[in-house]
């Protein structure tokens, strides 16, 4: 079938959203079906540095549309960069025909997606993946309008775990049966354990966006007092992401140059030797959609030490396969790192049941025959045209955060 996939980040940009696009659109093509990608991108000196940006590049088997956002990263004006996608899809379609829309976030993606939808006459799947489930909607009336009318009218709902999903409807008010839970998934076969290492020290990895709600900043606090007792050990930083800057001077102030290192920006071609270097993965997240850091960590067994956070959980038992604290609890943070640091019987332990769930569940030819499913069932569908397309301006009085800030969303 013909498929177009709307993406809100894309390489070069680093983000779990452009992995997952990347992988889906691998396994679409090795099915057989013909896919365009339009997707966002961040052109300005500021986006690049923050995630990385540019246009997007070839993939093969791909008809790649790049659309660099311009009002999203001059004002802050989702809208025109909304336009600018929907008028984009409504030409591809005249091109040449699609079968199904599929929108990855719910705003701005999802209901640019949807506004096509009723102008061509497509059925749209939307994926909620981060930031549009945590924390679109509490952001202003615009964008919660935004957001439920994606939800409630999409042809089918997308999210990647049950907590996620019960957040979203706590937030939102949505019907639960709205959703269909497809999880995260990962390349398996590209990531893969190392051979198994004896560091002395043990090396411990933060992979991913560089990001306060991702809890580098906690981990910082946490190594420090391990650093403080005596404890051995090496951190390893890697990425890019909006708190890169203050990351680099807390290590600093906090006297940790000797014992933690930070990368920068590493290509995903390069990510799985970036977690073969190190036996422990810390992940102190305050929410994710699913992680794919995790995942990753998982399939190249290493001991996960995460929060219980949304998005976590649904991967992660604590003791099982993990270890798992509060989200902010640096304290126990400290003592969950010190107790995989001293305990090698325990890193092999938990890697050993995280490799054996991840291959088991989260290998990307299953996740993607779930989708799949998805778009069969919706192909040749009439979309939902009971909601309005117009939304509410901007209220002054109650600005939304995410136009001072839009690349935090």
């Amino acid at each position: 079938m013909r498929i177009c996939f709307v993406s809100r980040r894309f390489f070069p940009a680093i983000s779990g959203m452009s992995v997952y696009a990347l992988n889906l659109l691998h396994q679409l093509v090795a099915a057989g079906h013909d896919v365009t990608m339009i997707s966002q991108y961040r052109g300005d000196d500021f986006g690049k540095r923050v995630y990385g940006g540019g246009p997007p590049p070839e993939v093969p088997g791909v008809r790649i549309v790049g659309l660099e956002q311009l009002g999203e990263q001059t004002t802050g004006d989702f809208e025109r960069d909304i336009v600018t996608m929907r008028d984009a899809i409504v030409a591809e379609h005249r091109r040449a025909p699609f079968d199904v829309l599929h929108a990855q976030y719910g705003y701005p993606t999802g209901w640019a997606t949807l506004l096509a939808s009723r102008e061509i006459g497509v059925p749209n799947v939307v994926s909620i993946q981060g930031g549009d489930g945590h924390w679109v909607g509490s952001c202003c009336e615009t964008h919660r309008l935004a957001m439920t009318r994606v939800l409630d009218h999409a042809g089918a709902v997308l999210i990647g775990c049950d907590s996620f999903r019960t957040e979203v409807v706590d937030r939102l008010g949505t019907d639960p049966a709205r959703f269909t839970i497809v999880p995260g998934a990962v390349e398996t076969e590209r990531f893969t354990p190392g051979p198994a290492l004896t560091n002395d020290p043990p090396v411990m990895l933060y992979h991913g966006r560089v990001d306060a709600r991702k809890g580098v900043l906690d981990l910082l606090h946490a190594v420090k007092q391990l650093h403080t007792d005596g404890e051995r050990f090496h951190l390893l930083i890697s990425g890019i992401g909006p708190t890169f800057d203050e990351t680099a001077a807390a290590i600093v102030d906090l006297g940790l140059q000797d014992c933690v290192e930070m990368t920068g920006y590493v290509d995903y071609a390069d990510a799985p030797a970036i977690y073969r270097r190190a036996s422990i993965f810390v992940s102190p997240t305050y929410a994710e959609g699913f992680s794919n850091t995790v995942l990753e960590a998982m399939a190249s067994r290493m001991a996960v030490v995460s929060c219980r956070s949304v998005g976590v959980v649904d991967c992660i038992r604590d003791g099982e396969n993990g270890l798992l604290t509060d989200p902010g609890d640096v304290p126990a943070l400290t003592e969950a790192l010190r107790r995989v640091l001293r305990d090698p019987a325990l890193r092999n332990r938990l890697a050993d049941a995280a490799l054996a769930e991840c291959r088991a569940v989260y290998a990307w030819p299953t996740v993607a025959g779930q989708i799949m499913d998805v778009y069969a069932l919706i192909r040749g569908t009439a979309p939902d045209l009971d909601f309005s397309p117009d939304l509410p301006p901007d209220d002054p009085a109650a600005p939304c955060r995410f136009r001072t800030d839009p690349h935090l969303l």
